[in-house]
């Protein structure tokens, strides 16, 4: 069972989770994450070093967010790899678990 990245990831994009990582299944995009489900391999590593708690396993997923399974599956065969840690956005604490954040999803 995959692990998926959800809502309040973006424009927050924290990237502790990419350095855990043993299998690089991370790819990132221009203000979010979003795991491989063919590459992830559920070894939990990368749930615990996400500080704005946006991932869980498949199962987990909150009610109203499970099509970020799908979104996670769809833009991590358009978007590149990430294994590095990078700094934050310089806003990223002050849209850190602020709601209906899709909308500023930039593909």
């Amino acid at each position: 069972m995959p692990f998926v990245v959800t809502e309040n990831c973006i424009r927050c994009k924290y990237t502790d989770c990419v350095e855990v990582c043993p299998v690089d299944c991370f790819h990132e995009g221009p203000n979010f994450l979003v795991i491989d489900p063919v590459e992830c391999i559920d070894c939990t590593l990368c749930e615990p070093e996400c500080p704005a708690n946006a991932i869980f396993p498949e199962d987990d997923v909150p009610a109203g967010q499970e099509h970020f399974i799908q979104l996670n599956a769809e833009l991590s065969q358009v978007w590149p790899v990430i294994t590095t840690r990078k700094d934050p956005p310089a806003d990223a604490a002050e849209w850190d678990g602020k709601p209906d954040k899709l909308q500023f999803l930039e593909r």
